[in-house]
């Protein structure tokens, strides 16, 4: 299917359902980007056909319901089995491997709970920073409110893309803007959330020694 086609598609078909199913499956393992959905949902909430603010609510919800899927994956199967999972052919299918799943698990060590919400920030670890998560089997609750945050604030920045370009881009176009502008915003958090962690590897090192951390 053409890029223009399916933009026609995204715009013509997407409602409240589809956008939580492919939100799903944008945070699972399944590649697909969110940003052929966020952005034209809120496209169509620009011409009045949805709510913008239930488009970020049901691409938030998606997003955790896939999100759940790699927790409770990796959670209950354990790294022998999540590291064959992503040298196999279903691994490969999914553009995931050992070096990736490596990658997200690395980086939830080093930064423990808060990783979840700057990695649902982040390309190549937005995806599969619920792997790590599960693996060291955090609390549910907190995985919760961490993953809702960081996929809710990824999910608001592209849908005021969506909502913002109505007015400029034609429907032919709007990918094309979208990707570009993703893109730049998608290393904008990068920075933000090196000072996210630079922040509290200061509070870390300043804190008195017998004061309990509140994160």
């Amino acid at each position: 299917m053409e890029s223009v086609q399916f933009i026609e598609w995204c715009l013509e078909n997407l409602n409240y359902w589809t956008i939580t199913l492919l939100m799903a499956i944008e945070s699972s393992f399944i590649p697909f980007p969110s940003e052929v959905v966020i952005p034209p949902a809120a496209y169509k909430a620009a011409e009045g056909e949805l709510n913008i603010f239930l488009v970020v609510f049901f691409g938030t919800f998606g997003a955790l319901i896939g999100a759940y899927i790699n927790y409770f994956l990796a959670y209950f199967l354990g790294r022998p089995i999540i590291y064959k999972l992503a040298n196999s052919r279903f691994g490969r299918i999914c553009l995931i491997d050992e070096q990736k799943v490596h990658k997200a698990e690395d980086y939830f060590v080093k930064r423990g709970a808060l990783s979840t919400f700057i990695g649902r920030l982040l390309p190549a670890i937005r995806q599969l920073i619920s792997l790590p998560a599960g693996l060291a089997k955090m609390k549910f609750s907190t995985f919760t409110l961490y993953t809702c945050l960081g996929a809710g604030l990824w999910n608001i920045i592209l849908a005021a893309i969506g909502y913002s370009l109505h007015s400029v881009v034609p429907k032919d176009q709007l990918m094309s803007k979208v990707s570009y502008y993703s893109s730049e915003i998608s290393w904008i958090m990068v920075g933000i959330a090196a000072l996210i962690v630079l922040y509290f590897v200061y509070r870390g090192f300043t804190k008195p020694k017998n004061t309990p951390e509140v994160l």
